[in-house]
C-alpha cells in the first residue's frame, strides 16, 4: 500500500502521528514486522526517523524547516495475532513486546507537561547550556541506555551558576490512565482485572472515563532496584489508541451470527405469536409475572435514541422498578437479566453510595495528581444497571441518579475537575415496600417511600404482592417442587455425581458442552415436564373443557440472546400515524384517569409517560423485526402501561370491550390477578360469556323467589282481612 498520499493528509492537518496496518508492513517487509512484534524499542526509533524524513520531504521547503523542530510518530493496527490480549491474560512473556488489548477506562488522571530537553544560561559566560531528561519509560531507557536524573543541573563544569530558561525548554504532554478488562468478559466471581496505561503527546485526552477502546503499545516494566525489591510495576506505553464506543454495538463483546442464525430468527419473528413466544422465554423458573417479564423483553430491547440537531437529547432506554413483598422473585428476575443481557453489572443499595454509581474524584497516592473513576452507571454505558435493595439507598445518594436516569450524563465539578461522563443505561431496581410488607388497604405512594420525582424517571413500576389464595399457592408449590425433582441429563436420580456414566475424569480435558456436537442448533429448548410445567397454558381451564394441554414452546436462552441482539443492532422503527394517533389518545385518557378521585396510581402521570408511551412501542415492534411501528404496538404499550399503573387488564381480543380491575386493589404480579388475564382471548372470553350467563341465571331465580314470597305474603294479608270482616257482627 502507498502512504504517501496519508503522509500528506497528515502533514497537511498538522497532525504528527501516522496509522500504518501490520498487514500491509507484514506483506511488504515480514522480517522487519516480526522484529517490531517482539523488539519495538529497537525497531520504533527507526520508523519514527523515516516517518520525519519522509514528512520533510513531502512537505514544501517553507515547513521543511518547521517540521524539523518536530517529533513524528508511527502507530499501528491490525493483526496482532497472539499478541492481542487482555487485562487478564497479560504475563511476563509479553514484557517488551508489542501488544494490543481491549478494555474500559475506569480512571484517568489530569495532563501534565513533562520536560523533555531543558536550556540553561549562565550569566558569568553568557552560553547557553542544554539537557536532554531520560526516564524509565523512553525507548533509549529501553535500549539500555542510563536514566538520566529528574533535578535541575544548578551550575556548570566550573560551578558558575545556571539559569533556566522556561521558554526555550521542550515539554511533552503525559497522561496517567488506567484501564480495565470488560465487565461482561470477566469470570464470574473474580474481580476485574486492571492495568495502567501511559499516554504521551497527541494521545493524551483520547478518552474519559467509562469510554470502551483499544490500546495498541509497548508492555513495559519499571524497574525497582532503588528499593531492593525483586517485584516490578508494569504499564503499557501507548501507541495508538482506537475508541471502539463509537463503532457498532459500542464495543460491547457480542456473539457472532451466523447465517443459520439470521434465518432462525427471521424465521421466529414472522411468526403471530413471535412477541409472546419471546417473553414466555425468559426466566421459565419464575411462575407467573406474565406482565413483568414482557416489561423485561422490552427493556433489553429498547427504544430508539434520538440526538436532534439543536442539542436535544431523547433517551430510548426503559427504566422498570419492582416494589413489593418479600420471597416475590424481586431478585430473581435481576439475576435474570445480568444473565441475559450483553452487558449487565449489578449492584445494591446498601452496597453503593452515589459517587460509586456515578463517579468520583481521588487522588492519585503517587504523583498527588486528581484523577477521575468511573462509577457502576457510566460503567455500564450502553447496558443494564441492577440494583436490588433499592429503598435501603439514602435520599442523598438516590439523587445522585436522577440526572443519569433522564439525561443519562454524569455531570462532575469538583476539585477543578469539570466534565461529563456518558451513563446511556437501562435502569432495573427492586425494592421493599416502607413497612416490610405491602399494605392493600393504603395508597402505593404511602406504601412506596420514594418521591416523585424518581418515580417519575420509572417507565414501569410494578407492584408485587404475595396473596394467599389457594389455588395459586397450589400452582406455586407444584411448580417449585418440580424444580426441585429435575435431574439432569446423564444423571439417575438419587445416584451420586461421580456415578454418572457419562462424566469425564480426566484431567486437562473439558467436557463437550451440551449441544456443541450439532452444527446448526434448534432455537427451541426440548420440553421437559419439570422445567416447562409452569408454562403450560392454562392447564386448569384446558382440563375443565376436556382438551387436551399442548405442551408449550421455549426458545433457548442462548437463541434469545441472538435474537435480542440482532433487533437491537439492525432495526430502527419509525413512528407511523395510526401508532401517533392510538399513543396520543392513549396518553390523553391516562391523564383524564389519573384525574379521578378513586384512581389509585403507583407512579405520577406526568409527560415522561407519553415518552414511555413511545419508547415501549418502539421496543415491541422490535420484538417482531418491523421496522415501522403499528397500532396493534401502540395498544400492547398501552396495555403494559395501564397495568403497571392502575393493575387494569385490557381485554385486546375484543374490540368493544372494556377495561376491568382487578378486584382486590393492588394485587400482586404472582397473584391471582395475572393467572385471571387473559392468556388464551377464546377461552377467557368464552369464561367470561359463561360467568355472565351463570350470573343473569342467578338473578332471574332470586328475582322469581322474591315474586312468589311477596304473592304468598299479599295472600294472606287479604285472606286476614276476609275472615276479619266475617267475624265482624252485622
Amino acid at each position: 500500500m502507498n502512504y504517501k498520499p496519508a503522509v500528506r493528509k497528515m502533514c497537511d492537518a498538522r497532525e504528527r502521528r501516522l496509522i500504518v496496518n501490520l498487514d500491509d508492513l507484514r506483506d511488504y517487509d515480514r522480517e522487519f514486522c516480526d522484529g517490531l512484534m517482539k523488539e519495538p524499542a529497537a525497531w520504533l526509533p527507526a520508523a519514527d526517523a523515516a516517518l520525519k524524513d519522509m514528512a520533510i520531504n513531502t512537505a514544501g521547503d517553507r515547513m521543511a524547516e518547521a517540521l524539523k523542530q518536530e517529533a513524528f510518530f508511527v502507530g499501528f493496527k491490525g493483526s496482532f495475532g497472539d499478541h492481542h490480549t487482555t487485562p487478564r491474560t497479560l504475563r511476563s512473556d509479553k514484557l517488551g513486546k508489542l501488544v494490543c488489548l481491549e478494555g474500559i477506562v475506569t480512571r484517568c488522571n489530569l495532563v501534565r507537561p513533562k520536560m523533555q530537553q531543558s536550556v540553561h544560561y549562565c550569566p558569568a559566560t553568557t552560553n547557553f547550556h542544554t539537557r536532554i531528561y531520560t526516564d524509565r519509560l523512553s525507548s533509549a531507557a529501553a535500549s539500555g541506555a542510563p536514566v538520566s536524573s529528574s533535578a535541575y543541573p544548578q551550575t556548570d563544569a566550573d560551578n558558575n551558576p545556571l539559569e533556566i530558561e522556561h521558554g526555550l525548554s521542550t515539554f511533552i504532554d503525559h497522561q496517567m490512565m488506567s484501564i480495565q478488562e470488560m465487565p461482561e468478559r470477566a469470570p464470574a466471581g473474580q474481580l476485574p482485572r486492571s492495568v495502567e496505561v501511559v499516554l504521551e503527546d497527541d494521545l493524551v485526552d483520547r478518552c474519559k472515563p467509562g469510554d470502551r477502546l483499544q490500546i495498541v503499545g509497548v508492555y513495559r516494566s519499571l524497574g525497582g532496584g532503588a528499593s531492593g525489591s525483586a517485584h516490578f510495576k508494569t504499564l503499557i506505553v501507548a501507541n495508538n489508541v482506537v475508541l471502539l464506543s463509537a463503532k457498532s454495538g459500542a464495543g460491547i463483546a457480542q456473539q457472532a451470527l451466523s447465517d443459520h442464525d439470521v434465518r432462525e430468527i427471521r424465521k421466529v419473528s414472522k411468526r403471530k405469536d413471535a412477541y409472546e413466544l419471546l417473553w414466555k422465554s425468559l426466566a421459565p423458573s419464575i411462575y407467573g409475572s406474565d406482565y413483568i417479564k414482557q416489561a423485561m423483553l422490552l427493556l433489553l430491547l429498547g427504544g430508539v435514541e434520538k440526538n436532534l440537531p439543536n442539542g436535544t437529547h431523547l433517551r430510548g432506554d426503559i427504566n422498570v422498578l419492582m416494589v413489593g413483598d418479600p420471597s416475590t422473585a424481586k431478585s430473581q428476575m435481576l439475576r435474570f437479566i445480568l444473565n441475559t443481557a450483553p452487558l449487565a453489572i449489578a449492584t445494591t443499595g446498601r452496597g453503593s453510595s452515589g459517587v460509586g454509581l456515578t463517579a468520583a474524584v481521588t487522588t492519585d497516592k503517587e504523583t498527588g495528581d486528581r484523577r477521575l473513576e468511573a462509577g457502576a452507571m457510566v460503567l455500564a454505558d450502553r447496558g443494564v444497571v441492577c440494583i436490588d435493595e433499592f429503598d435501603k439507598m439514602s435520599e442523598v445518594d438516590r439523587v445522585a441518579i436522577h440526572e443519569v436516569m433522564e439525561q443519562q450524563t454524569v455531570t462532575i465539578a469538583k476539585a477543578g475537575i469539570h466534565t461529563s461522563l456518558n451513563a446511556r443505561c437501562s435502569v432495573v431496581a427492586a425494592a421493599n415496600p416502607i413497612y416490610g410488607q405491602y399494605d392493600v388497604h393504603k395508597d402505593p405512594h404511602k406504601n412506596i417511600a420514594l418521591p416523585d420525582s424518581l418515580l417519575s424517571r420509572f417507565d414501569l413500576l410494578f407492584i408485587v404482592t404475595d396473596e394467599a389464595d389457594e389455588q395459586r399457592d397450589r400452582q406455586i408449590s407444584e411448580h417449585v417442587l418440580r424444580m426441585h425433582r429435575y435431574v439432569q441429563p446423564g444423571l439417575e436420580p438419587g445416584a451420586p455425581a461421580l456415578d454418572s456414566l457419562e462424566q469425564h475424569l480426566s484431567v486437562g480435558t473439558e467436557e463437550p458442552a451440551a449441544g456443541t456436537n450439532e452444527a446448526n442448533p434448534s432455537p427451541f429448548e426440548k420440553y421437559n415436564p419439570l422445567l416447562h410445567g409452569g408454562l403450560a397454558a392454562s392447564s386448569a381451564q384446558s382440563r375443565k373443557k376436556g382438551k387436551k394441554a399442548k405442551a408449550p414452546e421455549v426458545l433457548t436462552i442462548a437463541f434469545v440472546k441472538k435474537y435480542i441482539q440482532y433487533a437491537k443492532s439492525t432495526i430502527q422503527p419509525v413512528l407511523t400515524s395510526e401508532a401517533s394517533e392510538h399513543i396520543t389518545k392513549a396518553w390523553t385518557n391516562l391523564r383524564n384517569d389519573d384525574a379521578g378521585p378513586n384512581q389509585k396510581r403507583t407512579s405520577p402521570m406526568t409527560v415522561r409517560a407519553l415518552e414511555t408511551l413511545i419508547r415501549l412501542s418502539t421496543a415491541h415492534a422490535k420484538a417482531r423485526l418491523s421496522p415501522d411501528i403499528l397500532e396493534e404496538d401502540a395498544v400492547a404499550a398501552e396495555e403494559i402501561l395501564r397495568y403497571a399503573l392502575y393493575k387494569e387488564v385490557v381485554k385486546a381480543n375484543k374490540p368493544n370491550s372494556k377495561r376491568r380491575k382487578l378486584n382486590k386493589p393492588r394485587r400482586g404480579d404472582k397473584g391471582s390477578g395475572e393467572e385471571s388475564s387473559d392468556e388464551d382471548g377464546s377461552d377467557s372470553s368464552d369464561d367470561d360469556d359463561e360467568d355472565d350467563g351463570r350470573a343473569s341465571a342467578r338473578r332471574s331465580s332470586r328475582s322469581m323467589r322474591s315474586g312468589s314470597r311477596a304473592a304468598r305474603r299479599r295472600r294472606s294479608r287479604s285472606g286476614l282481612r276476609s275472615g276479619t270482616s266475617a267475624s265482624r257482627p252485622t
